[in-house]
């Protein structure tokens, strides 16, 4: 089953309406002052035009500048959305991604791979800074398999969900250099914007979309 999940500028779009909000109950109060100074005012020693007239304008610019942040966001909004359109056209289809990037959501996250020989090692998870944050220790047979992490870093903290990628530096039993192979070929089953960008389900893995090599019509 086929299953995509939504993506919204709700937040964006409330914060310009209480910016708003909170323009229109200042600049409220301000007219009511102003009007009550005015009536008030004596005859013979006016109010300054000038100062109140500035305030008006400086009220009308802020106004003018809260609008093109809405007028911004609804841009955005709506790029945003074509992208993701875009992005619901992968399903069904076959893609071949870098898989070295995956996932990590709710203390899980995975890694599949495919080595000629026997190798053992070290593997490093960097996050989406590039900063490493944890080194582990492997023993990978020949053929395919996966490497699971749980999202705890070298320091003992855990890793926030989003998107980390994998390095390995293994070798066979005769201290050779072991290449591991990452990229990996499937169809799409869904697509997730859930971790603010697209992630692809690809065979069973999460992958971000940026990590497609290819696409193409299941054969």
């Amino acid at each position: 089953m086929t299953e995509v999940s939504s993506l919204t500028s709700s937040a964006a779009q409330s914060k310009s309406a209480a910016s708003q909000s909170g323009l229109m109950a200042n600049y409220e109060l301000f007219l009511s002052i102003l009007t009550t100074q005015i009536q008030n005012q004596d005859p013979l020693d006016p109010m300054d035009s000038a100062e109140y007239t500035n305030q008006l304008v400086q009220y009308s610019n802020v106004e003018q500048s809260i609008q093109q942040n809405k007028n911004l966001e609804s841009i955005i909004a709506s790029l945003k959305s074509s992208q993701s359109l875009a992005y619901v056209s992968y399903i069904g289809n076959e893609v071949t991604v870098d898989a070295s990037s995956t996932l990590l959501s709710g203390g899980q996250a995975s890694w599949k791979y495919e080595v000629k020989e026997d190798a053992t090692g070290t593997y490093d998870v960097y996050n989406a800074s590039g900063d490493r944050i944890y080194t582990g220790e492997a023993e990978l047979k020949a053929g395919s398999g996966t490497i699971e992490w749980s999202g705890q870093t070298d320091d003992g903290a855990q890793a926030a969900d989003g998107v980390y990628t994998i390095a390995f530096n293994m070798k066979d039993a005769a201290s050779r250099v072991e290449k591991v192979i990452t990229a990996t070929t499937g169809i799409v089953d869904s697509v997730d914007w859930s971790s603010g960008e697209a992630v692809l389900s690809v065979a069973g893995q999460n992958v971000p979309v940026s990590s497609v090599i290819s696409v193409s019509k299941p054969s």
